[in-house]
């Protein structure tokens, strides 16, 4: 087209009218690469006020477009605005988090350098509060994300998956658009896609955002075990082993509950259980106080008991994801297909192309 922009940045959102305004005019106010971008908001169909905040700042800026989401989840609003994208290259950015100026810009810059067919930058985050910073703090640990590169802030090179993500257009009409039976993980899934098509997936320091955790226990546990309940079925998709990163805390909270129930019967299973809570607890209190060491000594004590809830909510859920898709070959559960922030249950569109390996 001849007046098509350089850049499609698509926003998925449902009732965040907290937040999509700041979102915005943060996005707005991007450097705006060599032939422009434009804005796509796609609205799982909002009940808060959000919609009547968008069309207010859609009359102000005519590169805004809005477009509906029925299904109202994020896979199904990713898909919506890449099939009306006029841009040759696709920019993913999300309402709770804040971006560098120049995050557009370095998105294009760093596509074009390596000729990946994703890039992103690492995944920072930035809480607030006491619970809310230990749980970002937390959140850049090791100890709590089994070492993934993109919690690195350092690193640049070749990543498994990337936050976010900047794909060029044609990627899509390679291997097809976002799984919609997904509530969780689409990211994943998607970038393992690309993966074993051959493609290239690229971190770079460069491109620089700060994602906001959720804020309280409650809400970690519930987002970390959709995590894990989801990661079960995008490899019972693809036929694929788990990580032993995922396998982990899987494996943490199944030994956690069966040995002592052994115990009675076979008293060695209890001191099993013992040494393995005990080297828990010793790695998490070491974690905790490196953690505390780099963001503050105050979240000390609250380290611990948020490593935990990271731990145990992935492991629950997988185990649960197990049982559903694995052993009992059932539907997914109703409280595993509805989001923490509003999303309604996930409901498959017609336009998605199968993904391969399913």
């Amino acid at each position: 087209m001849s007046n098509a922009p350089a850049a499609s940045i698509i926003v998925p959102c449902r009732n965040e009218k907290d937040h999509i305004e700041s979102c915005l005019r943060s996005i707005l106010a991007q450097e705006p690469p060599p032939g422009g971008f434009e804005i796509i908001v796609a609205d799982g169909m909002s009940t808060d006020g959000t919609r009547e905040i968008l069309k207010q700042i859609s009359e102000e800026y005519p590169s805004l477009r809005i477009i509906d989401n029925p299904q109202c989840i994020v896979s199904s609003a990713l898909n919506a605005a890449i099939m009306v994208a006029r841009g040759a290259v696709i920019v993913r950015m999300d309402a709770h988090t804040e971006y560098a100026p120049n995050y557009v810009r370095q998105c294009l810059a760093v596509l074009e350098e390596t000729q990946a067919e994703n890039v992103g930058g690492p995944w920072l985050a930035k809480g607030t509060g006491l619970i809310g910073g230990a749980i970002a703090g937390a959140f850049q640990s090791a100890f709590a994300v089994g070492g993934a590169r993109g919690h690195n802030v350092g690193y640049e090179g070749i990543v498994d998956t990337v936050y976010l993500g900047c794909w060029p257009r044609k990627t899509f009409d390679r291997v097809g658009l976002f799984d919609e039976e997904l509530v969780r993980n689409q990211d994943d899934e998607f970038n393992l896609r690309l993966t074993r098509a051959g493609c290239k997936i690229w971190q770079s320091p460069r491109i620089k955002s700060w994602y906001r955790p959720r804020g309280s226990l409650r809400a970690l546990f519930r987002q970390y075990s959709q995590y894990g309940y989801w990661k079960v079925r995008v490899i019972q998709k693809h036929r694929i082993p788990a990580s032993v990163r995922h396998l982990v805390p899987c494996v943490f909270v199944l030994q956690s509950c069966a040995l002592p129930l052994i115990g009675f019967e076979w008293h060695p299973a209890l001191w099993v259980w013992l040494i393995m809570m005990a080297s828990y607890a010793g790695c998490n209190f070491a974690a905790s106080i490196l953690a505390a060491r780099r963001f503050g000594a105050k979240f000390l004590l609250i380290f611990p008991i948020v490593f935990s809830f990271y731990h145990v909510a992935y492991g629950y859920g997988f185990l649960r994801g197990f049982c559903d898709f694995i052993i009992l070959r059932r539907k997914p559960r109703k409280s595993y297909t509805e989001l923490s922030r509003g999303s309604l249950a996930a409901q498959p569109s017609q336009h998605l192309r199968t993904p391969r390996g399913q």
